[in-house]
């Protein structure tokens, strides 16, 4: 048990001495961008499944 709390202990030191924060506006703007590729991601994976699926379905209706 003792290890472990010294392993807590350790890890709260480096996160708070040799850890490096950003500053509250480049979160934000680190935030931003994060959503902004996920959406642009997102959308490009749900044109890429819509052209699929669509390429699937008439495969199957062509060999009914």
């Amino acid at each position: 048990m003792a290890g472990f709390v010294n392993y807590i202990s350790e890890s709260f030191g480096e996160l708070k001495n040799n850890v490096t924060w950003p500053t509250w506006a480049e979160a934000q703007r680190l935030t931003i961008v994060v959503a902004v590729f996920s959406i642009l991601f997102a959308l490009a994976i749900w044109g890429v499944d819509t052209v699929f699926s669509g390429v699937i379905e008439a495969y199957f209706d062509w060999i009914k």
